[in-house]
């Protein structure tokens, strides 16, 4: 049995990336997540006690992570919670460790600029935007690979239209985007 853990908190220490003897890419890191609450008494916010965690990121992500995650930024990790403990000396010791499916930074501490890497596994069969190109009538079916290969082979002329074009919500203008940095390259930026 796994359990499902979102965990949001700071990171404790700085990435450590390696590959395991089967050459799968590994990131690790602590995690501190610290409660807090607010104490009528004194009008302040408190902490409380705080969690630590082990975070193992493994393949695309660990690479992510080592570009990415930095000492002292606040994040947000979802994946497994793994509870280990063990003896030593006569003393039992436990650990919490998550197997992490997504890691991001919380966005309620600061901006960030992301930058889509090139996707392996299923995310492949997506287009240059991120969205798997639909049919006409807009309904696809799961796992329609005759789809995909047979619009991906006839219908590369129309793939730049979707990439690296901006709609403003707002104006409904669209706007160039600088594919190497993910910002936009006109006036507006």
């Amino acid at each position: 049995m796994s359990d499902s853990i979102t965990v949001r908190g700071f990171v404790a220490t700085e990435p450590k990336s390696s590959t395991t003897p089967g050459g799968v890419a590994t990131a690790n890191f602590r995690l501190g997540s610290t409660e807090r609450r607010y104490d009528r008494a004194t009008n302040a916010w408190i902490d409380g006690n705080t969690n630590w965690f082990r975070v193992q990121g493994y393949r695309q992500l660990a690479g992510n992570i080592g570009c990415s995650v930095k000492k002292g930024q606040k994040v947000i990790v979802v994946g497994r919670l793994k509870l280990r403990s063990w003896e030593h000396d006569g003393r039992i010791y436990h650990s919490a460790e998550i197997d992490a499916d997504s890691v991001g930074h919380d966005l309620t501490w600061g901006s960030a600029n992301f930058i889509r890497t090139a996707a392996s596994g299923p995310q492949a069969a997506a287009g240059p935007s991120g969205l798997a190109a639909l049919p006409p009538d807009g309904n696809r079916e799961e796992g329609d690979q005759d789809y995909d290969r047979d619009y991906n082979e006839n219908n590369d002329d129309d793939v730049p239209a979707a990439r690296g074009v901006f709609v403003d919500d707002i104006s409904g203008e669209e706007e160039e985007l600088d594919e190497e940095t993910g910002e936009l390259k006109g006036a507006a930026a």
